[in-house]
């Protein structure tokens, strides 16, 4: 027998440990060499888990949700061992009632089809003793979801074969009356922790809130310019670039022209001093299945249209795959939110620690607005910039979101920087 470890990949320094999610094989299965065996969920991203050799899985030293720190040996690998003739099987419908529940949790967490059931939707499986059998899915290649088994209780989803189990415990979302069946529709409850990205996110935001002197300044934008410039060329910058031309390089673009002309809006506060950034990286807001995420724009000032909106595209695909990097996403000196693409049309956005200021995009409607003592109906956009009041006076604040506006309503001035 020749065995190799396997164990949890290098955090970053920021990260002191990780949650393992679900694993993908079962002791005794074959693996293939850089085969996915398990994923690892830290504070900032998923981490996906190779076998470093091919062989058997001969042992799983940790289980899914153990929590786990940098370079902890998960799990062992028999590299001149042999498959077993059957997995491991479930308990049978037939068991003893002391091992019903048991049972249930290993039918949704370690059964046939363990590798289609998400974590927060196994733990639902379990409390309700269903089998991932029992729940048709509906995420990425026919995963089952918490919203799934929600549905599925909801709807009144039994167990294909049930035990009972004297005293059990009912579901929580199964308060069973004294005298009929459980009636679902009673205000159902469901108790699911954080995920570490969630946890991760409700930290930063109260410390944002604790720490910094946040003040939000707004102003309106006619977005006509802007609009007219993207659908003139349009057609000639996909066929050059391969990518379509967004409003989120107009906006990326407007922002650093303004933090140009207001070094301190790019600046941090790092204990007594003012640490003032010479580059300028710009962190998206972008949602993700996980939570929300901001992956960062590196020398945004010396990025081109094109490159911004490509780097946009493989953010927002990596985001819905969970695949950004730590480094993706760790530093920025200022950010951008937009909050129109769901329909928003007003927010104080929260400034992203240890930034100092944070520009709000909201949706775009035609409005009647004067222009010239007459009344016109132009598409407008309401702009808002949260920033921190401890370094940023309400002038600067101002006359940066002022210099963003003038920008966005004259593009010309972006290719003159005045």
């Amino acid at each position: 027998m020749s065995i190799v470890e396997v164990k949890v990949p290098q955090l970053s320094e920021s990260v002191a440990e990780a949650t393992m999610l679900t694993w993908k094989k079962k002791a005794g299965e074959a693996v293939a060499v850089d085969e996915i065996l398990i994923e690892i969920e830290t504070d900032k991203v998923v981490l996906e888990v190779p076998a470093p050799s091919a062989g058997v899985l001969a042992e799983i030293v940790q289980p899914d949700g153990a929590t786990v720190v940098a370079d902890q040996l998960i799990a062992k690998i028999d590299t001149e061992g042999k498959a077993s003739a059957a997995a491991p099987a479930a308990a049978p419908a037939a068991a003893p009632a002391a091992a019903a529940a048991p049972a249930a949790a290993a039918a949704a967490t370690g059964g046939s089809k363990s590798d289609v059931a998400m974590p927060a939707a196994a733990k639902l499986l379990a409390d309700n003793n269903l089998k991932t059998s029992d729940v048709a899915g509906t995420g990425k290649d026919g995963r089952v979801t918490k919203g799934d088994v929600l549905g599925a209780v909801a709807s009144g989803a039994k167990p294909a074969a049930t035990i009972a189990a004297p005293a059990a415990k009912p579901a929580l979302a199964q308060v069973a009356a004294p005298t009929s069946a459980p009636d679902l529709g009673e205000r159902p409850e469901q108790r699911v922790p954080m995920s570490r990205l969630r946890a991760r996110i409700a930290e930063r935001l109260i410390q944002s809130q604790s720490t910094n002197a946040i003040l939000t300044t707004f102003n309106e934008v006619n977005m006509a310019p802007v609009m007219e410039l993207r659908k003139r060329f349009q057609d000639n910058f996909t066929k050059e670039h391969g990518v379509k031309l967004g409003f989120m390089s107009f906006f990326v673009k407007a922002a650093v022209h303004a933090l140009k002309k207001y070094p301190v809006i790019n600046a941090s506060v790092d204990g007594n001093d003012i640490l003032y950034h010479g580059y300028f990286d710009i962190g998206i807001a972008v949602g993700s299945p996980r939570g929300l995420v901001v992956p960062i724009l590196r020398n945004a000032d010396q990025m081109s249209f094109a490159d911004i909106e490509k780097k946009i595209a493989e953010y927002g695909k990596k985001a819905q795959d969970g695949k950004l990097g730590i480094e993706e996403m760790t530093g920025g000196t200022f950010s951008i939110s937009n909050g129109g693409t769901f329909g928003s049309m007003l927010s104080t956005p929260i400034i992203n620690p240890p930034q100092s200021a944070i520009l709000g995009v909201h949706a775009t409607k035609d409005r009647a607005v004067v222009e010239n003592g007459q009344i016109v109906i132009r598409p407008m956009n309401y702009l808002a910039m949260s920033y921190d009041h401890r370094i940023i006076d309400g002038r600067e604040a101002v006359l940066g979101l002022v210099a963003m506006k003038e920008a966005l309503e004259d593009p010309s001035r972006l290719l003159f920087d005045i």
